[in-house]
């Protein structure tokens, strides 16, 4: 057997332990299956006293990441601390440059500086992988970069943020509004620090802009992705929705057109008998379409010590066994700057709209939706929310996002609504 593969972890939160409980557990199987011991070397957190459930003692502790990035004894450097710049980038930086492999989880990087990265990994011969920083113990990033390398990807698209797929359940199953399930889901733990980077879609669209530019060989153009996040989807629309055979989903979706790369993040309508509209809790899916294999679906735990940290691993061994593949499948230099492009693909739509009960106000609706060009599929009316307001329900056939924003723009100055109209896109899955 070879010599150790000798870890320098930074970063002992919830995926960090993770890491160190498996290398430890598993310590004989991974030196079988990588064909090298693996071993933690040294290892850094802020806080040295903080109880983690875990032995760290044979470990050297470093209060500075640097120290752990640029040390003679590490061979790979896991960097798990997270944020998009900072001593996270610095230290893969200094690793890099200290000839060093990298193994990262951190998404909000990788969008933000991903091009820049790899070109710097590329020119030193070093490794960056990053398998858990996109849809936790899903091994998507490997399934694109070698399963599918003789594909050319049509689409790619999926539900990438367990915890907004947590709160867009738990409304459906228990009937609950919105802002009690956010609640829930805070007092749980299952929100960000930040709640904006969950519920406003911008933890998933790190990872969508990854899995896009892995998809189409495009450098990562995150400022690209069209992003809605899930604050306006209330639990009538989560109703109204199962009525009509769909289940709402913040979904991404990317797909190369004409007129250049969209990639859009958005709560959308999807049918309930899919496998999109079939999944539940905190689980993340992610659907590739290929022009070879078709479409595959992968399905697992988004996030969590066991499912990221196992993603982590796998990296690791792939370093142990000496698995040499360029960052997003390709060399960096033939990665292309995508011109990126609104989202022009027609759809059916789903639009909510209370209006005022009095006559005519129908016939003012469908007049603003004949001027768009949007033909109705299907129209329903609810039940009075008040004395003086009615809620109506439409389904448009297929037609453009441009047709849908003037609607939107021009409803409320007809005169009848109470309220903003609320669209959702109804997607082809």
């Amino acid at each position: 057997m070879s010599s150790p593969l000798r870890l320098g972890i930074a970063g002992l939160g919830t995926v960090g332990i993770g890491v160190v409980k498996i290398v430890q557990k598993h310590a004989d199987l991974l030196g079988k299956r990588s064909g090298r011991e693996i071993t933690i070397t040294a290892v850094s957190a802020r806080d040295q006293r903080k109880n983690r459930d875990a032995d760290l003692s044979s470990y050297r502790w470093e209060s500075d990441p640097m120290a752990v990035a640029t040390a003679d004894d590490v061979d790979v450097y896991v960097e798990l601390i997270g944020g998009d710049s900072g001593i996270a980038k610095d230290s893969i930086e200094a690793a890099l440059r200290s000839g060093k492999d990298v193994i990262t989880a951190n998404k909000a990087l990788l969008a933000t500086h991903g091009q820049e990265l790899a070109e710097l990994s590329e020119s030193l011969g070093r490794l960056i992988r990053f398998e858990a920083a996109v849809a936790g113990g899903i091994p998507i990033i490997k399934a694109m970069t070698e399963a599918m390398a003789g594909n050319s990807v049509n689409r790619v698209m999926g539900v990438m943020n367990g915890t907004c797929n947590y709160i867009l359940t738990r409304m459906e199953s228990a009937g609950l509004p919105y802002e009690a399930v956010f609640e829930e889901a805070r007092q749980l733990g299952y929100l960000e620090a930040d709640p904006t980077l969950d519920v406003g879609g911008i933890d998933a669209s790190h990872k969508l802009a990854i899995l896009s530019s892995i998809a189409f060989g495009t450098q990562v153009n995150f400022d690209a992705v069209e992003i809605e996040g899930i604050e306006r989807v209330s639990i009538d629309d989560i109703r109204r929705a199962a009525d009509m055979g769909y289940r709402i989903k913040l979904l991404g979706v990317a797909q190369m057109t004409a007129r250049g790369l969209e990639q859009r993040m958005s709560p959308c309508l999807v049918p309930a008998d899919s496998p999109l509209g079939q999944l539940a809790g905190g689980t993340n899916m992610v659907v590739v379409e290929g022009d070879s294999v078709g479409q595959i679906v992968l399905r697992g735990a988004g996030a969590g010590e066991g499912p990221t940290a196992s993603a982590v691993i796998s990296d690791i061994v792939d370093v142990a066994r000496g698995v040499r593949l360029p960052m997003f499948g390709q060399p960096a230099g033939t990665l292309t700057p995508a011109k990126a492009a609104r989202t022009a693909v027609p759809a059916a739509y789903y639009m909510r709209l209370e209006l005022q009960d009095k006559p005519g106000a129908l016939a003012k609706v469908a007049s603003v939706l004949g001027d768009a060009g949007i033909s109705i599929d299907r129209m329903r009316q609810y039940g009075q929310h008040s004395d003086t307001s009615v809620p109506v329900l439409v389904v448009t056939h297929r037609t453009t996002p441009d047709a849908i924003d003037y609607a939107v723009e021009a409803l409320p100055k007809t005169g009848v609504l109470v309220g903003e109209p609320v669209e959702l896109r109804i997607e082809e899955v």
